[in-house]
Parts: structure tokens; C-alpha cells; sequence
């Protein structure tokens, strides 16, 4: 399998090649060059993986479609490594909650920082590693990691690259904009190798940061930078198990559909549900959930795609997706197009730069966002989130997150009887306590293992907004 960029350069790349990177040289995305395909047959081999060896064998069914760098027996020593109960507390690592007929929850939230981004960072610390010893003749060689997170992806990448051997974590969060449980589950680590950045504006501007570094190659180079964010394809392919597994406990044949409901504010973890698609798994809908900040949304719905600036980018209570610059919209827009390098180079990196918005309501393919892809959105608010957390906790006894309360408003909205639905859980309750305070007079349960954590030290510099000054940074660290 051999991977492109998204804006046209063609050079052929297998997956070790794009792993430890981010951006493509040319400012695009990696996709691989053809989705593999699944039919009936293929699919109920897959089942029978699941059922009788677990999720770490069908995760590496599914990674070894892409990755034919990595000795099988290797690849499959990872993901046995990876994914087991003692990382994400169950044997089943993201079991199916019925809520009632037809309509569940996929618990994605078990592992080491209560939040789905788990799922993909624990096996990218694991990927990392051991494509590190493997350089330089078996000699070993460093990586310096530049995140940029809302929420979740920084603690789930610091606590999966804490004391890895030749790696290094710089994250960049927006200052003062998280809860108090996410800032002090990232600023309370100690580790040497992880450096957390707190920058004086909104996570669009982390964001941009990252994409500016990225795009200066010879400093990349000079100081192997690499990403865990949502860009780097080998997360978002980590992230494409879980549909299937979510598939595989909602339904008995291979001819049965489901819709997953996702929140999503960065078109991350749908997007790993659109390649699960296009791949033949049996998708009927992919319905994007978003908040107050609702470029996703207004695209699906208007075809008008519409960055929004820092002033207009609202402070909600389901704070991981406030993001108003979707990094991953790039590739499915690219499927979208068919796969037009051109097209979707002159929409990312002219119009869209210069514009700050673009507009594919007359394009000939704008409705197979909805007929051929299958996707549909929706959003929520901070009333539709209080009422949300407390119609689950009376209904079912299930108390959820503010993201995955977006995600049950919007799948309760689009729900057909005729279709399962999952929804993505997001994280546990007690990473946003004040907002379960509000809706439920009452705090969320906290895992004995987090108790105090506000408490604890903090390890974190506070600075501007400036890639200048990061990559400065950076390079004082790696001297």
C-alpha cells in the first residue's frame, strides 16, 4: 500500500514513510492511494476475528490492510500489546450500550485519560516506539512531537508518549480555554520528555501553529518534527476499527446497516468512519454532531464551508470542539472531488487561505456529501446539552459527557426506526464536572486513580501566539 498527499505530490510513500509525520510536503493530507474493499464474505471474516480472538486481533486485521512495512508478527505484537483490559478496563476494550431498541452508545472512553482519543494515541505511543529503534540501523533515533489540542488529544498523547524512548512532546493548548480536570490532567505530568504550551488564543491558532512548523521543512527536518494529531494518518486509521467493532455488536449478518452519530469539531473521528465506509462496511449515515461552533454543520447542510476567526469562535461547554477550522475536512473533500489533487490544492491552499471560506452548493458533487457518502449533520447547544444530560440520567440511569450529550441530541434528531444508531461516546462526565453540576446539582463520579488531580504541581509556560517563538522554543529544548 502506498500513500498520496491530498494536494497532488504523488511521491510513493508506504506507511513507516508517513508515520512519524504530519503534514505531506506539499501542505496536503496522506490518504492511501485506494481504500482496500470489503465484501459480505470479507466482512464475516472479520465478525469471526472479533468473536473469537477479541478487538486487538480484528485491529490488526484492519491495520494490516495499510501497513505492509511492518512484519505481520510484529504488527500484531503491537495491537495485542495495545489493546488490552488492562489499559482499557474490559476485554470487549469499547463495548456496546443498549439504551433501547435500536439506539446505543459505544463506550470509547475507558482507557488511561477517560476520552476516545485513547483508542488511537495508546498504539501510536506503541507505533512510535519501536519505528524509533528500528532507524539508523537498529542505532535509534529522536522525535519531537508538536500537538495541538482542545481537550483530550493532548493528555491522551502525553500519557502514551510519557517516557518513550526517543521522544520528546510539545502541546499547544489554548490558554485558560479547557476544563480544570483536562488542564490538570496534561500540566500535573512530571516526564522530562513532555513539554505542555499554553498559548495566549483559541485552539484554531494551536492549530495554525502546528500547519506553519509543519510547513517549513528544513526546520522539520533539522528537528524530526512529527505530529499525533489528527492529521497523521496513522491515528485516524487506529480510529477506523472501533465502526467496525461498533458495526459487528449492533448487528447479526453482514447485510444489516447502522448509522453512527460522531461529535466532531476537527473531522477527525468521522472522518475514520468515512474511510470504514468507503472500505464496505455497511454505513448507511455518518452523522456529524456539532456544538455552538458549527462550520460542519452549515457545510452538510449549505455546502458553504466557512472558517470562523477567533473572535467569532464561541467558549462552550463541550470545549473539545470548539474548533472552527476542521484539519481533517481536507481529505474527505478530496474524496468528495474524485480525488482531484488539483481542485481540492487551489480550495485549501488558495481560495480557502485567501477567502477564508469556500462554496460547493453549485458543485456538480455536492449532493454525493449526502447520496453517495452518506453523511448528515446536526448541532447543539448549551440548553440542549443540560437537557440532554438529564433526559439520559432519568431514562436510562446513564449519565454522558457535554460531547457525547451533542452527539445523543443530534442522533435522537435524524434517528430512523428502521436503522440502528450508534453513538461515538466522547469522554467520561468527570473530565467537565461544572457543566454535570449544573444540569445534575451534582458531581460526576472521578475514578479513585484521578482524585486530586487539580491539586497536583503544574508543569506548563504560558505563551503567544507566534510559530516563531515555538520553533525557538523547541530548539533551545533539543539543544
Amino acid at each position: 500500500m502506498n500513500y498520496l498527499s491530498t494536494r497532488g505530490d504523488a511521491t510513493a510513500r508506504k506507511f513507516c514513510d508517513i508515520l512519524l509525520e504530519g503534514l505531506a510536503p506539499d501542505g496536503g493530507l496522506y490518504l492511501p492511494q485506494h481504500y482496500p474493499q470489503l465484501d459480505a464474505a470479507g466482512l464475516a471474516r472479520l465478525r469471526q476475528v472479533w468473536r473469537d480472538e477479541g478487538y486487538a486481533a480484528l485491529a490488526f486485521e484492519i491495520l494490516s490492510l495499510y501497513i505492509d512495512d511492518i512484519p505481520a508478527d510484529d504488527l500484531r505484537q503491537l495491537c495485542a500489546k495495545t489493546y488490552t483490559p488492562a489499559v482499557f478496563g474490559t476485554r470487549a476494550i469499547t463495548p456496546l450500550k443498549k439504551l433501547e431498541e435500536g439506539f446505543y452508545l459505544e463506550a470509547l472512553s475507558n482507557g488511561p485519560t477517560l476520552a476516545f482519543k485513547d483508542m488511537a494515541m495508546q498504539l501510536l505511543g506503541n507505533l512510535f516506539e519501536y519505528e524509533l529503534a528500528r532507524k539508523n540501523g537498529g542505532q535509534g533515533a529522536q522525535l519531537n512531537i508538536l500537538g495541538a489540542t482542545s481537550g483530550d488529544t493532548g493528555s491522551a498523547a502525553e500519557y502514551a508518549m510519557r517516557g518513550k524512548r526517543g521522544i520528546r512532546v510539545f502541546m499547544l493548548s489554548p490558554h485558560g480555554r479547557m476544563s480544570a480536570f483536562q488542564q490538570a490532567q496534561m500540566f500535573s505530568l512530571q516526564d522530562a520528555n513532555i513539554h505542555n504550551i499554553a498559548i495566549e488564543g483559541v485552539f484554531d491558532d494551536c492549530q495554525d501553529i502546528v500547519k506553519a512548523v509543519s510547513a517549513d521543512l528544513p526546520f522539520k527536518r533539522r528537528y524530526s518534527i512529527g505530529t499525533v494529531n489528527s492529521i497523521n494518518w496513522a491515528r485516524l486509521l487506529a480510529q477506523v476499527v472501533y465502526y467496525f467493532a461498533g458495526w459487528m455488536q449492533a448487528t447479526q449478518s453482514e447485510a444489516q446497516t447502522v448509522d453512527f452519530t460522531v461529535p466532531s469539531g476537527n473531522f477527525g473521528n468521522i472522518c475514520a468512519g468515512h474511510v470504514a465506509r468507503m472500505m464496505g462496511l455497511p454505513i448507511r449515515r455518518l452523522i456529524v454532531a456539532t456544538n455552538e461552533n458549527d462550520v460542519l454543520d452549515e457545510f452538510f447542510r449549505t455546502g458553504l464551508y466557512r472558517v470562523r476567526g477567533s473572535a467569532e469562535t464561541f467558549e462552550t461547554s463541550s470545549p473539545s470542539m470548539d474548533i472552527s477550522k476542521a484539519s481533517n475536512f481536507e481529505r474527505f473533500v478530496f474524496d468528495l472531488l474524485g480525488r482531484d489533487a488539483a481542485a481540492t490544492r487551489a480550495l485549501f491552499g488558495q481560495t480557502l487561505a485567501q477567502q477564508g471560506q469556500f462554496d460547493l452548493s453549485r458543485h456538480p458533487r455536492f449532493a454525493a456529501a449526502r447520496e453517495q457518502f452518506g453523511f448528515a449533520s446536526g448541532k447543539s447547544t448549551h440548553a440542549d446539552r443540560l437537557a440532554t444530560i438529564r433526559s439520559m440520567h432519568e431514562q436510562y440511569g446513564v449519565l454522558v459527557d457535554t460531547h457525547t450529550a451533542d452527539g445523543v441530541k443530534v442522533a435522537r434528531q435524524l434517528a430512523q426506526k428502521d436503522t440502528p444508531m450508534i453513538v461515538l461516546e466522547t469522554a467520561l462526565p468527570i473530565k467537565f464536572a461544572a457543566t454535570i453540576r449544573e444540569a445534575l446539582g451534582r458531581d460526576p463520579d472521578r475514578p479513585a486513580a484521578f482524585n486530586g488531580i487539580e491539586n497536583l504541581p503544574r508543569r506548563v509556560r504560558v505563551m503567544p501566539a507566534d510559530a516563531q517563538a515555538i520553533k525557538a522554543f523547541i530548539a533551545q529544548q533539543c539543544a
